[in-house]
């Protein structure tokens, strides 16, 4: 059973303010998030209004929260990837967070203000690759060599504002900056993250003796992802581009 603690409103006419409770007795991915039993309670006081107002809108705002977090838990990462094991628990602490962080502040006489907001986490990762710069920019810039070393179809217009799909369209964005051989930010999303929600991902390209080393900084990432995330770019993306340099220096 998922329960949030004390969510609580305010009585516009009286300012007081009434705690209650919001239980989820039964959860499963076999049935429809519309039909998932949600059970509001108060504490005593004379705060029915609000109370009613939570068994409606406030509970339409929980089922769609429980519609993303069942989502998560069963769509796979973009190669095949199931999500690791830890994640599982990890999500089941986003969804308690998601009921309990998000104190709706309800006023009787005016519309109900709700909403979900998503725990996020930033990453840094840093890796050199023996190459030039100019070679390793291009690589994230060309969309020949992105299907090679994706091994999989791209679409990409390399300019500011312009969009980008990887990975068969798991992976899609937006550039938003593009400084040639120095740096690239992206809006960036994988097809299976919350509607609408875009990490930001900054490339930053710094030349050393004999090698470039690539500077990754991500900011908005799900904290149920981090770790998909990290594998995407260590394994999907470094791993593969360094093995694409060492062919194309073969073939050279």
């Amino acid at each position: 059973m998922l329960a949030a603690s004390a969510p609580s409103g305010i009585m516009r006419e009286s300012g007081a303010k009434h705690k209650g409770l919001i239980e989820i007795p039964s959860l499963s991915e076999e049935n429809e998030v519309d039909d998932t039993e949600v059970n509001v309670s108060k504490k005593k006081g004379d705060g029915d209004i609000l109370k009613d107002l939570m068994k409606t809108a406030g509970t339409a705002k929980v089922r769609e929260a429980l519609g993303d977090y069942l989502k998560a838990l069963k769509t796979e990462f973009t190669m095949g990837m199931i999500l690791p094991t830890k994640a599982m628990a990890v999500q089941e602490l986003t969804i308690k967070r998601k009921l309990s962080e998000n104190a709706l502040q309800i006023q009787a006489s005016s519309p109900v203000a709700l909403g979900v907001r998503i725990p996020t986490v930033a990453l840094h990762m840093t890796e050199l690759f023996d190459t030039a710069i100019e070679q390793l920019y291009r690589i994230f810039t060309v969309k020949d060599l992105v299907q090679k070393f994706s091994k999989s179809s791209a679409v990409l217009e390399a300019e500011k504002g312009g969009k980008f799909q990887m990975f068969d369209g798991n992976i899609t964005g937006e550039y938003t900056e593009l400084l040639t051989n120095k740096k690239i930010v992206m809006k960036w999303r994988c097809r299976n993250w919350p509607e609408e929600h875009y990490a930001v991902v900054a490339l930053n390209f710094v030349p050393t003796l004999e090698q470039t080393e690539l500077q990754l900084d991500c900011e908005g990432v799900p904290i149920c992802e981090e770790e998909n995330m990290k594998f995407c770019w260590q394994k999907q993306h470094f791993e593969e581009i360094k093995g694409l340099l060492q062919l194309t220096t073969l073939n050279g």
